[in-house]
């Protein structure tokens, strides 16, 4: 295999094509998510004008399930007590669709009242010791069974119902797929036929409860989607599911059972970087490939304590929003409680909204030109990971993700269940940070990619465990790598370094390091070996020695010959292997030279310039998007003192910024122009570079090209 070069005939043509009529149409979706005392106490007008002034064609309703906003006949299905004789669900779906809008509906299966346990204790959730569970923030309400007779009997009559009343495009269910183990008898008689185990707080039992948990939940997914067509056949479900590697249901099923999927990430909180949106957006279309996929924000202050009657700041709802748009998502605005008391968010959504409704020819993306990819496991972080997948599986992930975007690196995320030709020939680089946990079919799609021209760079255990989690022997990719594990290895390295080696064949691995001999190493390590008899490699591992007392502070073996990276040429292709955590240590303490590291692993094995060359100062977010008849590249900033822990208090406006982007073959540029500015930008065409000058980014700036007619 040649890797192919920048097609304007379609990148992403192996990606699976939208299903249905109406899927694709929706480009900005409104949510109004009704509390219980909104019925006959909120505006419906204020809203629908909102609608129409944001140019919103599509919205997300709440309809029943744990309230029901609708008169509904159904026994135990508690309606609002503020309802009385009116239908503030028909009432606004009815509005909507004047507007010519799509709408779904919502239901929240999670909780039910005290009259519903009462009349069905086999409804609710159980804690281990048998106890019913009461629902964490409304102690008077039960936390429901979400893989037993409440789901799948009563909330199948609530969404049978809302179908055959209202028509409509969907059924968007939150908090579905329930809260964690249940002890319920049904839960537990279900589970001993599927497992011959008990239900018990154990890891073996965690493990087989999560395949069981997938296999129910995906078996609920096809009989409310079946009921759902049943009556409106260009409907269906829409899981509010998903995400990365852990997600607890296999994205690869999601992404082809959905016509359309909403990623719900809302807002940051805690040290999540504002590309976490983007990211999402990423990992969703991993699986979904072009379906259409909208990213659902919070104009309320997300986790922990979820302040949702009043709002963020101006520049926090924007950075977080436009990260997603750039990445492909189709923005989401949501609001609880319709009676608005803090109003400050509107006029930014506004903004939002209609720079986006101005510009949706350029936002209507084709295919994205990345020619690097992040593999994201989620089998790695169920079987391997375990309680620690945080640490062990997420943390490597964000660390490379974070090195990627500040070497302004376009990039994509691909799935470990779509390792085949089709899905990752497109790409110059596969990135696998700590994949530990791959099956031997994985192993050998990544082994023909390498061989066809692909290269791959990976990090610490990866595919030293099987797809079950259990510990190979050797790495199974060591042919790949050019090692064997030579030793038990290492979990915490104190105060331990590489050395740089000059004069090695990879010494480009070694830019940027001038003036000095040694960097510091990770914190975790596989001991191992080189395959190939007298490999030298560039870096080499000076082991731990004391941190303390100060006087101690000095090595007895200040060189060894044990690899701290080890690169080779494969067939076709390139293989970079760091038997380390680099990039889960870089996550934790972001070290400058960590990030060199991964940004010239990469860069080595690209082999080439990448499609996009950006010059100026700055934290810049990338993506590269084809659309129609034009080609689009965002540049999100995201230079601010509140990046690395939210919220933005105000923008910080970069630039300029010298662009050299790579046309695709076959496309001919016409006019240029910076959709945010509003500015004709001149430009100069090289071979197939273009080049060009963007004069200043707020927070997202588009560099759009249409095709020469």
């Amino acid at each position: 295999m040649t890797i192919p070069a920048l097609s304007w005939s379609g990148a992403m043509q192996a990606q699976t094509q939208p299903q249905g009529d109406w899927y694709d149409r929706p480009m900005r979706w409104a949510q109004v998510a009704f509390t219980e005392d909104d019925p006959g106490n909120y505006d419906p007008k204020m809203w629908l004008d909102y609608f129409k002034e944001i140019h919103a064609d599509a919205a997300c309703l709440s309809a029943g399930g744990c309230v029901a906003f609708y008169p509904t006949k159904i026994p135990l299905h508690y309606r609002s007590k503020y309802l009385g004789n009116t239908d503030a669900f028909g009432d606004l779906l009815k509005g909507c669709r004047a507007l010519g809008m799509n709408v779904i509906a919502r239901t929240d299966p999670h909780a039910c009242t005290e009259e519903a346990f009462a009349a069905h204790p086999e409804w609710v959730a159980r804690t281990a010791d048998g106890k019913p569970r009461r629902h964490w923030a409304a102690p008077d309400l039960y936390v429901t069974c979400a893989l037993g007779p409440y789901n799948f009997d009563f909330m199948t009559a609530v969404t049978r119902e809302i179908m055959t009343l209202y028509q409509p495009d969907g059924i968007f269910s939150n908090r579905w797929h329930g809260s964690g183990i249940c002890y319920c008898e049904s839960c537990k008689t279900k589970f001993r036929a599927f497992s011959g185990m008990e239900l018990a707080p154990t890891e073996k039992v965690r493990v087989a409860w999560g395949e069981w948990n997938q296999a129910r939940l995906f078996e609920l997914w096809k009989i409310w989607d079946d009921t759902i067509r049943a009556v409106n056949p260009r409907a269906s479900f829409i899981a509010n599911s998903g995400g990365g590697a852990l997600s607890e249901l296999d994205m690869k099923t999601v992404g082809e059972k959905s016509h359309t999927l909403f990623a719900d990430r809302q807002a940051r909180r805690g040290v999540m970087l504002p590309w976490g949106n983007g990211k999402n957006g990423k990992e969703y279309r991993a699986t979904m490939g072009k379906k259409p996929i909208g990213g659902i924000f919070s104009v309320g202050v997300e986790e922990p304590y979820r302040w949702k009657d009043s709002v963020q700041s101006a520049a926090e709802i924007e950075v977080w929003a436009l990260d997603g748009v750039a990445h492909g998502l189709r923005p989401w605005f949501t609001k609880f409680n319709a009676k608005p008391m803090d109003k400050r968010w509107m006029p930014v959504v506004s903004k939002i909204f209609n720079w986006h409704w101005k510009n949706e020819k350029y936002l209507r993306n084709e295919a994205n030109l990345a020619q690097v990819a992040i593999v994201y496991s989620q089998q790695t972080a169920h079987y391997y990971g375990g309680d620690k997948a945080k640490d062990l599986v997420e943390d490597p992930q964000l660390g490379f993700y974070q090195a990627l975007v500040e070497a302004r690196v376009p990039f994509e995320m691909v799935h470990e269940g779509l390792l085949d030709a089709a899905h990752v020939d497109r790409y110059r680089v596969l990135v696998l940070p700590n994949l530990a946990a791959l099956s031997e079919k994985q192993c050998q799609q990544l082994e023909a990619y390498v061989e066809r021209g692909g290269s791959i760079v990976a990090t610490y255990e990866t595919s030293l465990y099987d797809e079950h989690g259990k510990k190979r022997k050797d790495f199974r990719l060591g042919n790949l790598f050019g090692c064997r594990v030579n030793g038990p290895g290492e979990t915490r390295m104190q105060n331990s370094y590489l050395n740089l080696e000059a004069g090695t064949d990879f010494s480009s691995l070694l830019q940027g390091f001038e003036g000095t001999s040694r960097i510091i190493n990770g914190v975790k390590r596989v001991d191992a070996a080189p395959l190939q008899a007298g490999y030298k490699a560039p870096l080499t591992l000076v082991p731990t020695y004391p941190d303390l007392p100060m006087e101690r502070v000095f090595t007895t073996v200040p060189r060894t010959n044990i690899p701290g990276v080890f690169l080779k040429r494969h067939g076709k292709g390139r293989v970079v292997y760091f038997p380390m955590d680099l990039d889960r240590t870089y996550w934790e303490v972001l070290s400058p030279d960590h990030f060199v590291l991964l940004r010239n692993a990469v860069a080595w094995a690209q082999g080439e310039r990448g499609p996009v060359k950006v010059s100026g100062a700055g934290l810049l977010d990338l993506a590269y998007w084809t659309q129609k008849d034009s080609l689009a590249l965002h540049l999100v900033n995201l230079t601010n003192p509140m990046a690395m822990k939210g919220p933005f208090r105000e923008i910080y406006p970069m630039g300029p910024f010298d662009i050299e982007i790579e046309l695709p073959q076959g496309f001919q540029p016409g006019a240029a122009k910076a959709l945010s500015d509003g500015s004709p930008l001149a430009y100069q065409v090289e071979g197939r570079i273009l080049k060009t000058q963007i004069r200043k980014v707020e927070i997202l700036e588009v560099l759009a090209i249409d095709r020469a007619i």
